[in-house]
């Protein structure tokens, strides 16, 4: 492990903050700490914060915390933190923060594309072999519900206006700030039942909480519309996977779309596979690369907002589990 010293000249006594970065891809990662104000440097003991981006080892993350109790501020990689929810229960003494609203440009042009897949039944039309039937779904004027109310809706709202598509967004706080466009509204989770069964377009993107486990089932699935299309671009376990094959192969929905599966990478031979009317993108909203250039940038607000004492972005909220 890499630790980042930081160090500013203001008035008033010199902080001397020091921040560790775990080192996977992190040429990037220490030019954007460096044009912050830091210095990278070996990890001690008076190190007081960590940048982790290893998202597949939590446990490694659970040790560093119970070797270094004197750290304050930890930055995870991703903007769902579900992998992390037991260490951040069990370690009250840290700020959390993630990278929600980072990626949320290319999550919802995903989520765009794949829902302009689906309306031009191109699961069908990839695997075709005669010139079949002349199809297509618009979302120009249509109904469509976004489930989460964070980054991601909101850039897919954005997206969305010239399509002039009758948006609800499901979100867990409606209190806080939401800009709405002209054709969109939002609403609380307890609308979800009733609101379920209007649109022909649902898209999710809401964080993974026990809340929103399976929160996509049989009975979910039983009040949507017959021609609806589903696309999850949140997390794999929001939507129960067996019950989704089995809408989708009875037509109790038209099709569907998932960036996201449980497990991942989703093995050969999986009934998934052989959905017809299911595509499948390998979690590629957002690749490598993007996620590198956009973390790097989260970095430089946060590393700037620790060594000034200013405000973090992305704080985690413990009750709400993002």
């Amino acid at each position: 492990m890499l630790s980042v010293e930081f160090w500013t000249n203001r008035n008033g006594p010199e902080l001397n903050n020091k921040i560790a970065l775990e080192p996977k891809r992190f040429d990037q990662y220490a030019t954007a700490i460096e044009e912050s104000g830091g210095q990278l440097s070996q990890l001690a003991a008076d190190v007081s914060a960590l940048v982790w981006t290893d998202y597949a080892r939590p446990d490694l993350l659970e040790i560093a915390l119970a070797e270094n109790p004197q750290l304050k501020w930890v930055q995870l990689p991703f903007a769902g933190v579900d992998a992390f929810s037991k260490i951040i229960s069990n370690n009250p003494q840290v700020v959390f923060t993630s990278a929600k609203r980072s990626y949320s440009e290319p999550v919802a042009e995903h989520a765009l594309m794949l829902s302009l897949a689906l309306g031009r039944i191109l699961p069908e039309r990839v695997r075709a072999k005669s010139w079949g039937k002349k199809y297509a779904d618009s979302l120009f004027d249509e109904d469509l519900l976004i489930i989460g109310g964070g980054g991601i809706a909101q850039k897919l709202v954005d997206l969305l206006e010239p399509f002039r598509s009758r948006i609800t967004v499901i979100r867990k706080r409606t209190s806080e700030p939401f800009q709405n466009s002209p054709h969109s509204k939002v609403l609380g989770f307890d609308a979800l039942n009733s609101e379920v069964s209007i649109p022909k377009f649902i898209v999710i993107a809401c964080a993974l909480t026990e809340e929103t486990r399976n929160l996509f089932d049989k009975q979910m699935f039983s009040r949507m519309r017959s021609d609806a299309y589903l696309v999850n671009v949140a997390r794999g376990e929001v939507v129960n996977q067996h019950d989704l094959v089995e809408a989708l192969k009875q037509k109790t929905i038209a099709a569907a779309a998932t960036d996201v599966t449980y497990p991942e990478p989703l093995p050969e031979g999986h009934p998934m596979w052989e959905v017809e009317n299911l595509i499948i993108t390998p979690h590629t909203a957002d690749t490598m690369p993007i996620v590198t250039r956009l973390f790097a940038q989260r970095l430089r607000e946060n590393v700037k907002a620790f060594v000034e004492q200013g405000n973090l972005i992305g704080i985690v909220s413990r009750e709400l589990g993002y």
